[in-house]
């Protein structure tokens, strides 16, 4: 179950980074957008948190051996489960990340790019919750 979750958190660390140099870089020249430029890495942080909702809900049907029988079909099913979020949260934190960083230097040279770099971070926010989804759904069937 961890390696999973260190799947996804990478891509919210990637995302965070990313966005996180954009915001440095822009934050010397024009200091008054630095709080208007942080939606890309509150959305990387979103993230982490699908990783948090499908473990509280793997370590939920997990209990000692003698009282519940944890079947092969049912590790199988939680690894799905787990690795859809995961690899799903690796790509949306990438995704995330190049769009932030490009995003925040281009809204410091126009400001009319603002809307446009929300909408496409959106995307890349879903890009993670279809695979939140996905894994809700295998692990419903476990």
């Amino acid at each position: 179950m961890a390696s999973w979750n260190c799947i996804r958190g990478l891509g919210a660390a990637y995302g965070t980074a990313k966005s996180g140099i954009g915001i440095a870089g822009v934050g010397q020249y024009r200091p008054d957008l630095v709080m208007k430029s942080l939606i890309p890495v509150v959305m990387s942080g979103i993230i982490a948190v699908y990783a948090l909702v499908i473990a509280v809900l793997i370590a939920g049907d997990m209990e000692p051996p003698p009282a519940k029988h944890y079947s092969l079909f049912t590790g199988f099913m939680h690894l799905a489960s787990g690795l859809s979020v995961g690899l799903a949260g690796l790509a949306a934190g990438y995704a995330i990340g190049i769009v932030g960083d490009m995003g925040v230097r281009a809204y410091m040279q126009q400001s009319r790019i603002f809307v446009g770099m929300v909408l496409i971070l959106i995307f890349g926010e879903v890009l993670g919750l279809y695979g939140l989804i996905v894994g809700l759904l295998l692990n419903s069937k476990s």
